[in-house]
């Protein structure tokens, strides 16, 4: 890359917002959520259409929509779903509506039948955008993919939507480019302290990142969070294996979960464990609940 195009580049990474859609290789755009969007998105252009990485919810997709019709006079022709959860699903039927293909794995779609029309019921009482929408249940996925891997390609430019088992959750997807060395990895890896445990399979989740670690990387789109590097993946897999480890040691130690995380009524207010300064950016609020859940998932032997 030229040292102009290069600096470029690294002015529009710096310089991203939340509520902004950056172009962070040709072709290729970075949306970070804007307050109560959902998630994050990436864009891939391809020869004749877009592909857009999860739905979000209404709000964000409609969003992330007006701001494509300033980038490209492309359609979008395929929405990848990273995993089930509201904040990155609830808005597919926007997309739908627009002409796209919602896209997942093939245990995204069986959560769908195990979790919803609950989920969503209850989320419909907090945002009107899902009121909006008027329906009963999330839209399923259009297409559902069996296997491991989902490619596009038009000759130039390749995608690849990769499934490597139950991490965050049963159905996590990863959008893989190869030739500009880019992932976005849904909640799987978040830049930010925003993890959400009570799907996962804390055990396997880190064993996952590690695989995802040896592809050829330069920039990560996480699911919640500013724009990142690799090392958004090695951050994110060392503290999920830090609390799987504090836990475990607890535990084989003799200690309760009360030796660990205080709790008041049925809230988990503050916790005894000082999670290593190497991991800060995904340490907040939450981390005693995250205890707990490590902790109740551990003792279940899940």
């Amino acid at each position: 890359m030229k040292p102009l195009a290069l600096s470029l580049l690294l002015a529009s990474v710096a310089f991203a917002q939340p509520g902004t859609t950056k172009e962070i290789a040709p072709g290729v755009w970075f949306r970070q959520a804007g307050p109560n969007e959902g998630c994050n998105h990436l864009v891939v252009e391809m020869k004749d259409y877009l592909a857009v990485v999860d739905a979000s919810y209404p709000q964000g997709a409609n969003a992330l929509l007006a701001d494509l019709k300033k980038l490209s006079p492309k359609p979008v022709r395929y929405v990848l779903l990273t995993h089930h959860h509201g904040d990155h699903t609830y808005g597919g039927a926007v997309w739908t509506r627009a002409g796209a293909t919602t896209v997942a794995f093939a245990p995204l779609a069986n959560e769908y039948k195990r979790l919803e029309p609950g989920r969503f019921q209850g989320a419909v009482k907090n945002r009107q955008d899902l009121a909006a929408l008027r329906l009963e249940a999330p839209e399923p996925p259009k297409q559902v993919v069996s296997g491991g891997k989902f490619v596009l390609t038009d000759g130039r430019r390749k995608i690849e939507f990769r499934h490597y088992g139950w991490g965050h959750t049963r159905g996590d997807g990863y959008v893989y480019l190869p030739k500009e060395k880019i992932i976005a990895t849904g909640d799987a890896a978040v830049n930010a302290p925003a993890n959400f445990l009570s799907d996962s399979d804390l055990r396997n989740w880190p064993r996952i990142l590690a695989k995802v670690e040896k592809l050829k990387l330069e920039q990560v789109a996480p699911g919640h969070g500013p724009l990142g590097k690799a090392n958004v993946i090695a951050g994110q897999r060392e503290f999920l294996s830090t609390l799987v480890r504090e836990v475990d040691a607890a535990r084989k130690a003799g200690k309760t979960l009360n030796d660990l995380v205080k709790i008041e009524g049925e809230r988990p207010v503050s916790t005894t464990v000082r999670m290593p300064d190497s991991v800060k950016t995904w340490v907040g609020p939450r981390l005693p609940a995250q205890l707990q859940e490590t902790w109740q998932q551990l003792a279940a032997a899940k």
